[in-house]
């Protein structure tokens, strides 16, 4: 089974361009990105259709972290995911260029919140992106109680295109 993960180039420069907004105490911005679903043959295509920002209030202080997401923004996360029955993908950037990779925080952080998303919305696939200037690598877990899988593709969609792999 392949997965790959669709962007539009007009929603990837939205969310680069939220996520390099300055906050008040955190170090970095994070977001979701809300996706549909479909299947082609063995492989799982992620379509990305939407952006949403945490917003500024929730944010939590915390300075061994670049961002700590407060209870209030899974909140509405979750709420996001009932109502739109949508798959959600939480999104920061490492910055610079080249394939990112997700710190050992990232991880341990994704698996505690992530499989909360199939309370709300288990007919979907979930999962976490880190993008750089010009790349991205994800998570995605196909169900609550099993263990996360790589994002195999990226593929930007628009003028240009563009197509990158995650290993």
């Amino acid at each position: 089974m392949k997965i790959i993960f669709k962007c539009t180039s007009e929603l990837l420069g939205r969310i680069h361009m939220d996520l390099r907004r300055p906050h008040a105490f955190a170090h970095e911005r994070v977001g979701f990105i809300a996706a549909g679903l479909t299947a082609a043959g063995d492989d799982v295509l992620i379509l990305s259709r939407d952006y949403r920002p945490v917003e500024d209030a929730d944010y939590l202080r915390d300075h061994t972290v670049g961002a700590m997401m407060g209870p209030e923004a899974i909140r509405k996360a979750l709420q996001w995911a009932l109502c739109s029955r949508v798959a959600l993908f939480h999104v920061h950037t490492h910055g610079g260029r080249g394939l990112p990779g997700f710190s050992g925080v990232d991880v341990r952080e994704n698996a505690k919140f992530v499989p909360d998303f199939f309370k709300v919305a288990p007919q979907c696939v979930h999962g976490a992106v880190v993008l750089s200037a010009d790349a991205a690598r994800g998570q995605v877990w196909l169900g609550r109680r099993e263990q996360y899988r790589h994002i195999d593709e990226f593929s930007m969609v628009g003028i240009p295109m563009r197509k990158w792999r995650t290993t």
